[in-house]
C-alpha cells in the first residue's frame, strides 16, 4: 500500500478531509475593491447624503454599511438578502473586505436600513451618480460629450406582490421600468419607476437634461459639445425644443409614417447617397420634415442597411429607420462641435454613426444586468427604489475600479462575471503578525495578474471630491 501523500501512476490521492481554524478565503481579489474603496475619499459624501438614516450611535456607521453593500455586489455569488447572514459567519471574507468580524451587517440590519429610506433620501442617490459622472469627467477631460437616453426594464414577474410592479412595454413581462441616461460605461442620471410608466413619461426625459446640462459645463466649460442620443420611445418635439433651447445636439429615432413613407418613395434613385464603416453600410436620404404639430422643421435622414451580419440585404428586406437630428442645421452646437475640432459631426455619414453608437449605450443596460439583479427584494417601492440604486452605485464604482486600478488585468469592457473570474475569485489566507493583518495569496496568481502592482494601483486612484 503507497504511503499517504505518494504519487500513484502520477496521481496523488486525498486521504482524509480536515478542517481548519486559519483565516480563508475564496474572494481575496475582493480585497483590491476594498482598498480602492477606502482610497476614494467617497465616504464622507455618502455620509453627508445618508448619515441621518442612522437614528442610533449604537448602530452601524452608514459608510461601513455601504461598503459591505458595495462590496456584496461586487462579490455577486449570491445577491439574496440571506448571503449577509452566512458572509458575517465568514472570518476570510471579512478579512478580505477589512471589516471586523464583529461590525459584519446580518440580512435583519440590511433590512432595517433599506427600509429606513424615505423618498427624500431616495432622491439623493441621483445627487451621488451625478456626482460620480462629474468627478471622471474631471479626470477624463473630453473634447465632446455623448450622453445616452433610454429606459431599462426590470422584470420582476415571477416576484411576490411588489409596490410599482406593472406590464411593461415588453410582451407578458411585468417590473419596473426606470429611466436612465449614460455616458461610457456608466450610468449618469436614473429614475426609478413603475412598469406601467412610458420611457418618456412626464417630464422626467426634460429634468434630467436641463439639471444635468449645467453641470457638465460647470466642469468642462460653457462652449464643450453635448449630444445626446435616443430611440423612438423619446420622439417627442417638446424633447427636442428642450435640447435645442440647451445648445446641445440630439440624434434620435422618428416614426415612418405614411405621408412620409410616400414623401421618399417618390424620391429618384439618385438622390439617395451611400455611407460605410467597417462593418455596415447604408443607404440614406437627407431632407428637412415638419410633423403637423411641430413649429418648425427638423432634419431628418431616412435609411437603410446594406449589409447585415456581413450578408447583402435584399432592397425589400432592408429595414428603413428615421432619425432626426439638430446637428448639421446652424444651430449653437454646430459652432461649438467646429471649434472644438469635431465639424465631422455635422455630416450625415457622421450623425448615423453616432446614432449606431446606441448599441454601446445598450450595452451598458446590459452589463449592470450582467452585475447585479433584476428581481427586487422588498415589497415597497422605496426600499426597491434603494436598493437599485445602491446596485447602480457599485456598478459605476466596479467601472471605475477597472479604469483606475486594473490596467492589464482584465479589459474595461469585460463584464462582471469575467472580473469576478479572473481577479475576485482567488484564494487567500489571511494571517496577523508582527500587528500587521497580512492577505497571503499564491504566487503564481500574484505573477499571472501582477498582483503587488495592482495593489499600489489601487491605493492611489484619481480622489473623489464631492462638490
Amino acid at each position: 500500500m503507497a504511503d499517504a501523500g505518494s504519487s500513484i501512476n502520477g496521481f496523488a490521492p486525498l486521504d482524509r478531509l480536515e478542517t481548519t481554524t486559519d483565516r480563508l478565503t475564496g474572494r481575496a481579489g475582493i480585497s483590491l475593491f476594498s482598498r480602492y474603496l477606502r482610497e476614494l475619499g467617497i465616504f464622507p459624501f455618502l455620509e453627508r447624503l445618508f448619515g441621518s438614516i442612522r437614528k442610533s450611535s449604537k448602530g452601524l456607521p452608514v459608510p461601513l454599511l455601504f461598503h459591505q453593500l458595495f462590496c456584496f455586489f461586487l462579490d455577486g455569488t449570491n445577491l439574496s438578502l440571506t448571503r449577509f447572514d452566512e458572509l458575517a459567519e465568514d472570518g476570510g471574507y471579512a478579512g478580505a473586505i477589512e471589516v471586523a468580524r464583529d461590525a459584519m451587517v446580518s440580512s435583519h440590519q440590511v433590512k432595517r436600513f433599506f427600509q429606513a429610506f424615505s423618498f427624500g433620501h431616495v432622491f439623493q442617490f441621483r445627487r451621488l451618480l451625478q456626482r460620480l459622472f462629474l468627478w471622471r469627467l474631471e479626470v477624463a477631460q473630453p473634447e465632446m460629450v455623448i450622453l445616452g437616453m433610454d429606459s431599462m426594464v426590470l422584470d420582476n414577474s415571477d416576484a411576490e406582490r411588489r409596490e410599482g410592479v406593472g406590464s411593461t412595454y415588453k410582451t407578458g413581462v411585468s417590473g419596473f421600468h426606470p429611466f436612465q441616461i449614460t455616458w461610457r460605461r456608466l450610468v449618469v442620471d436614473a429614475v426609478f419607476r413603475g412598469g406601467s410608466k412610458h420611457s418618456n413619461e412626464g417630464k422626467t426625459a426634460h429634468r434630467a437634461l436641463r439639471h444635468l446640462v449645467p453641470k457638465i459645463r460647470e466642469v468642462l466649460g460653457e462652449e464643450v459639445p453635448i449630444v445626446v442620443r435616443m430611440d423612438s420611445g423619446f420622439f417627442d418635439q417638446t424633447l427636442f425644443a428642450v435640447c435645442e433651447e440647451l445648445g446641445i445636439g440630439y440624434v434620435g429615432t422618428g416614426k415612418l409614417y405614411s405621408d412620409l413613407k410616400a414623401r421618399i418613395e417618390r424620391r429618384p434613385d439618385f438622390a439617395f447617397r451611400r455611407h460605410e464603416s467597417d462593418e455596415q453600410a447604408w443607404r440614406y436620404l437627407s431632407f428637412f420634415d415638419r410633423r403637423g404639430s411641430w413649429d418648425r422643421y427638423r432634419r431628418a435622414l431616412f435609411l437603410k442597411p446594406v449589409y447585415e451580419d456581413e450578408q447583402k440585404l435584399l432592397d425589400f428586406s432592408r429595414p428603413e429607420r428615421l432619425l432626426y437630428t439638430n446637428l448639421g442645421t446652424g444651430g449653437l452646437v454646430d459652432r461649438r462641435l467646429e471649434e472644438a475640432g469635431r465639424e465631422g459631426m455635422l455630416r450625415p455619414g457622421q450623425v448615423i454613426e453616432c446614432y449606431h453608437g446606441r448599441g454601446r449605450d445598450e450595452l451598458v443596460h446590459r452589463a449592470l444586468k450582467d452585475f447585479g439583479t433584476e428581481q427586487l427584494p422588498f415589497r415597497r417601492f422605496d426600499p426597491n427604489a434603494a436598493f437599485f440604486y445602491v446596485m447602480l452605485t457599485a456598478f459605476n464604482l466596479q467601472e471605475t475600479f477597472k479604469e483606475d486600478g486594473l490596467e492589464g488585468a482584465v479589459p474595461l469592457t469585460s463584464y462582471a462575471t469575467r472580473l469576478r473570474r479572473q481577479v475576485v475569485d482567488i484564494a487567500g489566507k489571511i494571517i496577523r503578525t508582527g500587528g500587521e493583518l497580512i492577505l497571503k495569496v499564491p504566487e503564481a496568481v500574484a505573477r499571472r495578474l501582477d498582483l503587488r502592482a495592482l495593489w499600489e494601483a489601487v491605493a492611489d486612484p484619481p480622489r473623489f471630491a464631492p462638490a
